[in-house]
């Protein structure tokens, strides 16, 4: 983890001092529910399961260094509605944890269901990773979400730290949009690959980059030490938020936040001052004025 708070310059010296450690960065968990198909062969499952998970915690997406402790952490949850004549649709819902420094906490960093899942599958067939194009549209989807995950992780380390991973998540979504496959297509709906990348680059979201890395690093690492210290800051890089919801209200990334965050910031505001917690109420309720049971509880605490 404290590798990744210099990782900027470890990458800058790396033509000058030849990495030696080339560990692969994730620690995925990969589910398959097939509940919705009947009468096949559900072995095939099986096997894509496998394949999935040996293709993201084999594969090396980048040159950064990562020990075997400071792999990033994510779940993915593939719900099969539909397979037939090689082809696969459902959903995807992908988690992002990330550790909080000095301490046994985790934290999410990104929760979000992917409703566009297609792709064509035959049963052994190889996954295989290629650095200029995927090879089709599973390890499009794949690459996409590592790179974003790589991104929004050393975002929440130093101040725009990823950078080259939304760049290289950017020309993956260039290069599916022409594909036929969907999920690619900038204005093909508000929460689709291209609308998520969005959430991360597109100009007046800026806010939302710079919130990754106050809230996580200088909030929940600084809570470990100073409680009343890191929930100021998080509170601080909450208008971040209202920014957004100002700029975007129907943006994908207020509801990335609802589902990463919420529930965090109930335990966080739990033995905040009476006022913050009411500054933090009326901040969150108009730009989610259906989650009233959980921003109730930020404002009154449940005292057991």
């Amino acid at each position: 983890m404290l590798k990744r708070l210099i990782i900027t310059l470890t990458l800058s010296l790396a033509g000058i001092f030849p990495l030696t450690i080339n560990a692969q960065e994730f620690r995925a968990n990969v589910e398959i529910n097939t509940q919705k198909i009947e009468g096949t062969n559900k072995s095939v499952f099986e096997t894509l399961k496998e394949q999935i998970s040996t293709y993201l915690n084999e594969t090396k997406f980048s040159d950064a260094t990562f020990g075997p402790q400071e792999k990033l952490e994510c779940n993915l949850f593939f719900t099969i509605s539909e397979y037939q004549d090689d082809r696969i649709k459902g959903d995807l819902q992908l988690q992002l944890i990330r550790p909080v420094y000095n301490s046994t906490y985790t934290t999410t960093l990104f929760n979000f269901r992917d409703s566009r899942i297609e792709f064509d599958y035959r049963e052994g067939d190889p996954l295989t990773y290629n650095e200029n194009m995927a090879e089709n549209n599973l390890t499009a989807i794949l690459d996409f979400y590592a790179y974003l995950f790589l991104g929004i992780d050393f975002d929440s380390f130093s101040p725009n730290g990823g950078e080259r991973f939304y760049e290289r998540a950017q020309t993956i979504v260039q290069q599916m949009q022409s594909s036929g496959e969907i999920g690619w297509r900038t204005f093909e709906d508000t929460k689709n690959r291209a609308s998520v990348l969005g959430a991360y680059t597109d100009a007046n979201m800026t806010g939302v980059r710079d919130m990754l890395y106050n809230y996580h690093r200088r909030g929940l690492d600084e809570m470990v030490t100073s409680p009343d210290k890191g929930r100021a800051k998080i509170t601080e890089t909450l208008q971040n938020i209202r920014k957004v919801y100002d700029n975007a209200p129907m943006s994908v990334a207020l509801s990335i936040f609802r589902d990463s965050k919420l529930d965090e910031l109930v335990n966080i505001y739990s033995k905040a001052p009476e006022t913050e917690r009411k500054g933090v109420y009326e901040l969150l309720q108009p730009i989610y004025p259906t989650e009233s049971q959980r921003l109730d509880k930020i404002k009154n605490p449940p005292t057991n």
